[in-house]
């Protein structure tokens, strides 16, 4: 797995937890004191629920949200830019690369572009002066071109029934409107995909481990649900959540990142913005400036 990637999936991840903590901190403004698990005679406040939610992420959150901070003043001071169609790229191959691991991922796709455009941009800023012949270029793309070729890819989830008449009758309990992610937690008997609301993740056109289910979710459009299908461990309903087109990209396409990517080989440095930090002035709650 390349470095670039590494690193964009780290940054994804710690996002995920920033995400959760800031749901519950939107929710509304109830007070402090109030209640919000009982056990037995103990209760648990909402404010001791915010103070174990900050222990635990607080300054790992802080961390990723002051170094998009940093990201985003060096890219206007060096004039820096990301194109859209490099952040949809890198998308595209995350989901078709890393299967079932990029479902928990697509929380919120708007957040996850953020992550994706802050790390090609600090890359962008750490290569900026490294320059890297075409011909070096070029080599690299055929010697890797695998690695640039998207297969048509499936966001399923799924709900394993028994048999065929649980599973009808499952069918005609989500076409007059029940929640598949409900159902899935209900009665899915593949208990992994349960445990997720039936989330498979994104599946290539070619995993074996997959062919029935992906043979019915090619007839689907996204949203929509199959017919009980007969698989190894009984029978499946099929939710297609989204279909990602396969697509082979160019020298052209990708040429900008293999540079960024050779680039930080040959550097050996780590993917960092300390070397920016010292151009702008930070203070945190943490270190006892504020």
């Amino acid at each position: 797995m390349k470095r670039q990637h590494l690193w964009l999936i780290i940054l994804i991840l710690i996002v995920i937890n920033f995400m959760s903590v800031a749901y519950f901190l939107g929710k509304g403004e109830p007070s402090q004191s109030e209640v919000v698990a009982q056990i037995g005679k103990d209760e648990i406040t909402r404010q001791d629920w915010l103070n174990e939610m900050e222990g635990r992420y607080g300054k790992e959150v802080l961390d990723e949200m002051i170094d998009g901070k940093v990201i985003e003043a060096a890219g206007d001071k060096y004039d820096v830019e990301i194109d859209k169609e490099e952040i949809d790229r890198e998308i595209k191959m995350l989901k078709s690369a890393y299967g079932t691991s990029a479902a928990a991922l697509s929380i919120n796709e708007e957040q996850w572009r953020k992550q994706i455009k802050d790390s090609l941009m600090l890359e962008e800023l750490l290569t900026k002066e490294v320059s890297i012949s075409e011909e070096k270029l070029q080599q690299y793309f055929e010697d890797n071109q695998a690695q640039y070729e998207i297969k048509d890819t499936y966001h399923l989830s799924q709900i394993v029934l028994a048999n065929k008449e649980e599973a009808e009758q499952t069918v005609k309990e989500l076409d007059n409107g029940s929640s598949f992610t409900a159902m899935a937690l209900e009665k899915s008997t593949d208990t992994l995909t349960a445990a997720q609301g039936g989330d498979l993740g994104y599946v290539t056109v070619d995993d074996e481990n997959y062919e029935t289910i992906i043979k019915a979710a090619q007839d689907l459009k996204a949203g929509e649900w199959s017919d009980p299908v007969k698989t190894d461990e009984g029978y499946a309903i099929v939710l297609l959540q989204e279909f990602v087109e396969g697509e082979t990209y160019s020298f052209k396409d990708v040429k900008s990142q293999i540079r960024r990517q050779m680039a930080l080989e040959q550097m050996d440095l780590p993917v960092s913005t300390e070397p920016f930090k010292d151009e702008v002035d930070i203070e945190t709650f943490y270190d006892g400036a504020l």
